[in-house]
């Protein structure tokens, strides 16, 4: 009998936390901003809101986590 590789499923919690692009590139968003806020300048807060590119070593992990992205 032959085995089948089963059906490709998309890792929701993967989905909520990154963003793919329309040129392929996936974006997360900056650790940080959560609490502890007084003690961080504004400029500092500002630049956390913004999203990040994944990294290069991390991007395997996560476009296997996102198989139709």
């Amino acid at each position: 009998m032959a085995r089948s590789a089963g059906k490709a499923k998309t890792r929701k919690a993967v989905a909520k936390r990154f963003k793919v692009t329309g040129s392929g590139k996936i974006l997360r968003r900056k650790q940080g901003k959560r609490h502890i806020l007084q003690k961080k300048s504004r400029k500092r807060k500002r630049f956390l809101g913004k999203p990040a590119l994944v990294s290069d070593a991390d991007l395997p992990a996560v476009r296997a986590s996102l198989p139709f992205s």
